[in-house]
This record gives C-alpha cells, structure tokens and sequence, in this order.
C-alpha cells in the first residue's frame, strides 16, 4: 500500500518559513557576490560565522548586515572554527549581545582541521550549556542515530547531521544512517555540509529532510548566482518527491500502458 504524506511548514524555534534552504555567507569573492547569491537562493536563514565576519564586533571594518539584513532575514549565528565547548559557547554569547539578545544559533564544535568532522563529545557539551542559558539550538553533527537522539532529547530545535564532509562536495555518503535519524525524529532534521551540486540537495529532501543548509556548494560554483537559483529549485523538487513517493523499483521492465484491449 502506498504512504501518502502530507505536507507540513517547515518551523524552527516556533516560526514558520516558506523556504527550505539555508545557506552561508562565507567564500564569495566580496560582499555584492555574498548578497546576490543569497537573493537568488530565495533563502530566509542565512549563517554566519561570528569568528570569521564582521557582524558588528570590528567597528570600521565593512559590516556583513549592510548587505545581509536582518529585517529580510533571520540571521543564524553559527561557532565555526570552534574546537572545543568553551570557544563554541562564549561565540554564541558573544552573538547574542551583537544581535540584541537573538537566541537560534548554529552549534558546531569540530574535532580537527584536515576533516572539518564534528567533535561529538564537546558538541554534547556545549548543547547542554546552551540549551540551559536560553539559546535555541541548531546543531551540527556526525550522522550517528544515538548521538542525534541525545542532542533532541537535551533540547535542540534541530539537528543537522553531516552528508559529507565539510566543503567536499561528495554528496550524501550514507543515506542509510540519515534514514534511520529520519525515522526517530522528534524535530527537524536537516542536512548540513557536503552537498555539491542541486542533485544532492534534491537527494536529501527525497528523503525526507526538513531542510537543507549549504555554503560552499554556491559559493564555489562557477557561477554561484546561477547555481544558488539551481539550489532553490533542488529543494523544492525533492521536497515535492518526497510527498508524492516515488514508485518502486523493479528489476525488469513493466509497460506504460495496460495491455488489455489493445487493435489487433
């Protein structure tokens, strides 16, 4: 028997957004190539680094919200070069004063530099803390099933299990350990890091993804417009995939058209 789905809105933290990507500001050669890209992904939550971009913190220095802002858009603060709980919490403290008391941030505590791949221990930590101090957290990390549990159980407003790692451009390389996160989840679940191209971001929404969250798959695109606007139609195919179901695979082939009453 076929699974009919029926479509939700895609909230976060109690508001609703029309769009199902989410993208970065970082690795665009400047700030005009940063602001049309992200218009034309028709995002509504843009990351940003708080180590690596101004958003207010160097006065003087060009200001990422004069070209991002956060009356278009929700700002997501993320911990980005962060490698330990404490580095990882002090950064969304410091976001939360920049932003005049914001609270959804992007946590991510990464165990080195060569694999960019998420150090679930700290991570947990920083979870814990910040999730008692009033942040509502958006977490990246490994996409082991347990941990992802752990991290909604604590209280993340979502988890954002790895398809890749960070900046590869591989693509989903276990599908099978997000469908097993899919099926347990108790809030949204969202694909972060390793997408490379519109057909991996159509991957993870046939799947049955919430979301999905890239920066380096636009930004490091020939034409980072044209493959933001590529992205934004990704998402939106497989998200309508995922609610229509595809058909089953066969082995051999079946006709089109039914045999019966067939001109002879």
């Amino acid at each position: 028997m076929s699974q009919v789905r029926s479509d939700k809105p895609f909230t976060l933290a109690g508001r609703t957004y029309q769009s199902r990507l989410l993208v970065g500001t970082g690795k665009y050669k400047d700030m005009d190539e940063t602001r049309d890209a992200i218009a034309a992904s028709g995002a509504e939550i843009v990351t940003v680094a708080v180590r690596r971009t101004n958003i207010g913190q160097n006065p003087g220095e060009p200001n990422l919200l004069d070209v991002i802002s956060p009356d278009q858009y929700t700002i997501l603060p993320n911990t980005a070069g962060c490698y330990d709980a404490a580095d990882a919490v002090r950064t969304c403290r410091l976001a939360r004063e920049l932003l005049d008391g914001h609270k959804l941030v992007k946590l991510e505590v990464l165990a080195d530099q060569k694999t960019l791949f998420p150090n679930v221990i700290e991570t947990l930590k920083a979870a814990e803390i910040l999730v008692k101090d009033g942040f509502d957290v958006m977490v990246y990390t490994s996409d082991d099933p347990i941990i992802a549990r752990q991290l909604a159980d604590m209280g993340c407003v979502a988890v954002m299990p790895l398809a890749g790692l960070i900046g590869s451009g591989l693509g989903i390389c276990n599908p099978y350990n997000l469908r097993i996160i899919l099926e347990e989840a108790k809030v949204p679940v969202l694909v972060d890091a390793g997408v490379g191209t519109a057909s991996d971001a159509t991957i993870a929404m046939e799947l049955g993804c919430e979301a999905v969250l890239m920066n380096s798959a636009i930004a490091h695109a020939d034409n980072p417009v044209l493959m933001a606007q590529a992205m934004k139609y990704a998402v939106e195919a497989g998200r309508l995939a995922y609610l229509a179901g595809r058909m089953p695979k066969k082995l051999y082939a079946s006709a089109s058209s039914p045999l019966d009453g067939l001109i002879k």
